[in-house]
């Protein structure tokens, strides 16, 4: 038997992408970045322009490798500010209909995107990235206002790393990410545990189990961080930051990940067959069990 985690496991529905559940109930939920620093399809990060036509491309690959493989996909859109932002928004809402995680260091940029959001019909659609341990009473009340019903709680702290930190940050006592997000009306709770380089992912895999354990939430973390730190990756082999990528991500799945932010959108080709692989394996285990999935548009019927 493969990871089996003996809570109930919440299943959250965000714009008709399932996330949650036991590992090999519903499909790893893959999602892409983009317009962070440094993609090369953005020309002025302050005036929000950006190459259409390469930003676009991305996308729909995304959209692609998710229908060929059975892979549900959102997308991490990354501005700087709120106009830049509400910029980037309408474009890839005009161009997939992925949910859109709504990113940016800034806070009021964050709640001016998706006050704009809500005025053009895109509430339901879209999810706040993120509530986390530093989110004020203001930005809490500002997104319960607005009725948003999605949003990742970041389970990050400069000094708590172990499964054991994370889950006081998220349930403890004082204002835990728990209590910040139902103050601000938050339905729909994605649990990103954070990791900062490689050798914490085995933190943050860990974490991962016990979240789900404990909570049953979703939970997933952002391998591509890992990236970050690690130079000497690059000095392996030519595609050796590709590939582990694609390890890490697999790797988090099979310790229960329910979703993963793995990067920028144009690694995509990377990262969904590998993961797709990695949930049929899953989900033929369940169905050895007597499971018999209802839904057929995943890996296990669409790339074995």
């Amino acid at each position: 038997m493969l990871l089996r985690f003996k809570s109930q496991q919440k299943i959250f529905r965000i714009a008709g992408v399932k996330v949650g559940g036991q590992p090999g109930e519903n499909p790893t939920v893959l999602i892409g970045t983009i317009f962070h620093e440094g993609d090369k399809a953005v020309k002025d990060p302050i005036k929000g322009i950006i190459d259409r036509g390469e930003a676009e491309a991305a996308l729909l690959r995304q959209d692609e490798l998710s229908d060929s493989t059975g892979n549900p996909c959102m997308v991490d859109v990354v501005g700087r500010t709120g106009k830049t932002l509400i910029n980037y928004l309408d474009f890839v809402s005009n161009v997939t209909d992925a949910p859109i995680l709504i990113d940016s260091p800034s806070f009021e940029a964050r709640l001016e995107a998706c006050r704009h959001a809500v005025e053009v019909g895109l509430k339901e659609h879209v999810v706040y990235n993120s509530i986390s341990p530093d989110s004020s009473l203001k930005e809490l009340e500002a997104l319960k206002e607005m009725k948003l019903e999605s949003a990742v709680l970041l389970a990050f702290s400069e000094y708590e790393f172990s499964p054991e930190e994370k889950l006081r940050l998220l349930s403890g006592e004082g204002e835990s990410l728990l209590l910040k997000a139902e103050k601000a009306g938050i339905k729909n709770m994605l649990v990103d545990v954070s990791l900062l380089d490689v050798a914490s992912m085995a933190y943050a895999a860990e974490s991962i189990k016990a979240v789900k354990e404990t909570l049953g939430l979703p939970s997933g973390c952002s391998p591509a961080n890992a990236f970050d730190t690690w130079r000497r990756v690059n000095e392996l082999a030519p595609q050796a930051k590709r590939t582990c990528l694609a390890s890490l991500c697999v790797f988090a799945r099979c310790f229960g990940a329910d979703f993963i932010l793995y990067g920028p959108v144009r690694l995509a080709e990377a990262v969904f067959p590998a993961c797709a692989m990695a949930d049929a394996i899953l989900t033929y285990s369940l169905t050895k069990e007597g499971y018999e999935p209802e839904d057929k548009n995943i890996p296990l019927y669409k790339i074995l």
